[in-house]
């Protein structure tokens, strides 16, 4: 069965997002209710384009410090392209294809909503460029996240969009290429005309107002922000199901999830994430065999504590990003006549990212506490005087063999390169356009350094059930004694890595398991072992 297309409107999901940007989904054009909306919008910046002597933040004026510059109507046309071209500054390695998708459905979807001003023909070519597969290379640095993304969104529309007007001849009379940015089309990286024609995809000549729609939004941050959440919800549950196989290396104590226990502290998450250790770990033989033993460290006995609040934080986000997918945040606003004498076009700044910034930056903060977590775990697996009886090094042999210590040293640092990430960028900022602009976000580098936390993380718990797995395969009977959840678990995790018996290179164990995490095969595992008890509640 085809997936499911999905339909520009007030109700976009991340969800939506994620199946457009790294699925098969293809994207509806828009119905009649949607093109008359936006047609209506258009026609309200036509009506004050036509009014003597207007005076239209960029439409008839110059941008940000700029403003009180005046552009006579003919020209506007001309000064969305001219936007275009100056804000197409960005640099650094490009971003990944698929968030690039994603910020191509977010404006797609915002201009849609009737409030930008453009004409349908413009929000038409982003939709074809998804169903397409036209993907602009979009340089990841740049954008101050205030007004909106500019630079990435430049280039973006670099591809989208044209001058209005032919290029004007040289000085030995030859036509110069105009710029048209970078696309990946079938494989190929062109340049962004030829991209477009090889998909059979025309080019619309902007007008006025256009340019300032297409380049003036959150829309990169909310884009990567929709992705990220999606992939750190699936990331937290495979720091539970890597908890739970620590639970069992480590023999830990099960009363720390005792379910009155959680009740007593009133937290949803923390009580969810200790729902589903329980049921990872049901019918263990491990868990609890240290007759000793009255508690575990704070890595084990306090998981539920910390990494449940993250799941409570991801709810809210998931709320407010949802909430920015179905919004306009370019500016000038258009307003169409409705009980009016004639509609109104208003400049405001939702543009502005401090709300995305602050998001993303928690959580960035939220993963890296999630990996120092987990690192915690591994290093406790790897030192005898804290593990209860494994060897040194997670190998049978230690000294002539160095087992899994350098891998945990390859935790550490992504640990610590997640500290320096994870500073927030939402606290910063740097006035620019002549003191007009004098308070920015610094969303974009918030979303940058964010996706690089998930990354990170992903890598310190794929190295943590590499550990675990080896651990229990040096207990006695360890692997016949594990509970019902993580057996499935381990089991799944072998079918990726085999034992490590002697030293080898663990570069490639490290990336199977990543790859595993995923694809979502250890999350399967355990939902096959326990069927509807995994997850045992909501998200």
């Amino acid at each position: 069965m085809s997936p499911a297309a999905v339909t520009l409107s007030r109700k976009l999901t991340i969800s939506d997002v994620v199946a457009v940007a790294r699925g098969t989904s293809q994207v509806r054009e828009l119905d009649e209710e949607a093109r008359e909306r936006v047609e209506a919008s258009r026609h309200t910046v036509v009506e004050a384009l036509a009014q003597p002597g207007a005076r239209i933040y960029g439409i008839t004026t110059g941008y940000g410090s700029l403003a009180g510059t005046r552009i006579a109507a003919p020209d506007a046309a001309r000064l969305s392209w001219n936007l275009i071209l100056k804000c197409a500054t960005g640099t650094g390695p490009p971003l990944p294809e698929d968030w690039v998708r994603a910020m191509l459905l977010v404006r797609a979807n915002s201009l849609a909503l009737g409030a930008s001003g453009v004409r349908p023909v413009i929000i038409d070519t982003l939709v074809r460029m998804l169903n397409r597969r036209v993907t602009p290379v979009v340089p990841g640095k740049g954008s101050l996240g205030a007004s909106g993304d500019l630079a990435p969104l430049a280039h973006m529309a670099a591809v989208a969009t044209r001058a209005s007007e032919p290029v004007p001849e040289d000085d030995s009379g030859q036509k110069p290429a105009a710029f048209s940015g970078e696309a990946w089309f079938e494989g190929r990286r062109l340049d962004g005309a030829s991209a477009m024609a090889a998909a059979g995809i025309s080019r619309p000549g902007l007008e006025a107002k256009e340019g300032l729609a297409l380049t003036n939004g959150t829309t990169m941050m909310v884009a990567g922000a929709a992705l990220q959440l999606h992939d750190a919800r699936r990331l937290l549950l495979h720091a539970e199901l890597a908890a739970a196989l620590s639970f069992e290396a480590l023999l830990a104590r099960s009363a720390a999830l005792n379910p009155a226990l959680h009740e007593a502290n009133r937290q949803p998450g923390q009580i969810g994430t200790a729902a589903r250790l329980r049921s990872l770990l049901s019918g263990s033989g491990l868990v609890d065999s240290d007759a000793d033993r009255v508690q575990d460290a704070y890595s084990l006995r306090c998981t539920p504590q910390i990494a449940g609040p993250v799941h409570d934080m991801i709810g809210f986000l998931w709320e407010r990003v949802e909430a920015s997918l179905n919004a306009v945040s370019d500016n000038p606003l258009v307003f169409p006549a409705a009980g009016r004498d004639r509609g109104e076009v208003v400049s405001g700044g939702n543009f502005h990212g401090a709300g995305p910034a602050l998001w993303l930056d928690t959580l960035g903060i939220a993963l890296a506490d999630i990996a120092s977590l987990s690192d915690r775990r591994m290093f406790r697996m790897l030192t005898p005087e804290l593990s209860a009886g494994l060897p040194a090094m997670l190998v049978e042999s230690p000294g002539l063999h160095g087992g899994l210590m350098s891998l945990q040293y390859t935790g550490a640092a992504l640990v610590s390169d997640n500290k320096t990430l994870a500073h927030p960028d939402s606290v910063d900022s740097i006035p620019t356009s002549a003191n007009q602009e004098d308070h920015v976000s610094m969303g974009a580098n918030a979303a940058r350094h964010t996706h690089e936390i998930l990354d990170n993380t992903r890598t310190v718990l794929a190295i943590e059930l590499l550990g675990a797995a080896q651990a229990v395969y040096l207990r006695p009977g360890g692997p016949e004694r594990l509970g019902d959840g993580t057996r499935a678990v381990y089991e799944a995790v072998r079918e990726c890595v085999p034992p490590v018996i002697e030293d080898r290179s663990l570069a490639a164990d490290v990336a199977h398991l990543e790859a595993a995490i995923d694809d979502g095969t250890l999350e399967r595992a355990a939902a096959d072992a326990l069927g509807n008890l995994w997850p045992p509640t909501p998200l």
